[in-house]
């Protein structure tokens, strides 16, 4: 075991962020994939923003906000989906390989955790419903430091709490930017890269690009 932990990423990298929509494909209509698509964009946008003036909203207000957006833009969906849009949320999918790449990780002697922007009652709802309580040792949510990623702080929650060395943690998202903060604390990064975007902040490059975590249970 090449790491003492594995941190992930949550939404995105353990949770598919566009479950929510799919689920109401059909009430939403044909516009359903860029409604969700900006209503992903906007959640991340207002975190960053926020970030930066130092005005800071728990990531369930960002999200709540940023569908309140996507309705605005696209006027033919119904704005009576809010509600069940938002309880879907809560609930998001996992992505298939999570449960057994985590158990192998757990297994081979390492902590797990996630480290995420969002609020402790969400992160605490999605882990439930995909039943990865049993294997993940901790979250840490970047409400504990009032900041959003990439900010240095949120990273830190990890180092501090396991009192271990930066390059000691592998630090997995499918967010390109969150591996450059991350990449430029110090951690080991993998990028999930699981839309095959191209490569992008070239001077705070992931140690491995894997198309999903699938690989990670082997303990690369």
């Amino acid at each position: 075991m090449s790491h003492a932990a594995y941190v992930f990423d949550a939404y995105g990298t353990l949770f598919d962020v566009h479950a929510a929509v799919r689920r109401h494909a059909e009430e939403i209509g044909p516009d359903g994939q860029s409604f969700s698509e900006l209503w992903r964009a906007k959640q991340l946008e207002y975190s960053w923003v926020r970030s930066l003036m130092g005005s800071y909203q728990d990531f369930w207000q960002l999200t709540e906000q940023a569908l309140d957006y996507a309705f605005a833009r696209f006027p033919s969906a119904d704005p009576k989906l809010r509600k069940r849009l938002l309880d879907a949320y809560w609930t998001l999918d996992c992505y298939p390989e999570v449960p057994a790449v985590l158990k192998g990780l757990k297994e081979r002697g390492a902590r797990i955790a996630i480290l995420s922007n969002g609020s402790p009652a969400m992160l605490a709802s999605a882990v439930r419903n995909a039943a990865l309580d049993i294997v993940i040792d901790d979250v840490f949510s970047v409400d504990a430091v009032k900041a959003f990623k990439t900010a240095p702080a949120v990273y830190d929650l990890v180092t501090t709490s396991y009192r271990l060395y930066p390059h000691a943690v592998s630090f997995q998202s499918s967010n390109r930017w969150d591996i450059a903060g991350a990449t430029k604390f110090g951690f080991r990064t993998v990028w999930i890269n699981r839309a095959d975007m191209p490569d992008e902040y070239r001077d705070h490059g992931p140690a491995l690009i894997l198309p999903s975590l699938e690989s990670l249970q082997f303990g690369i």
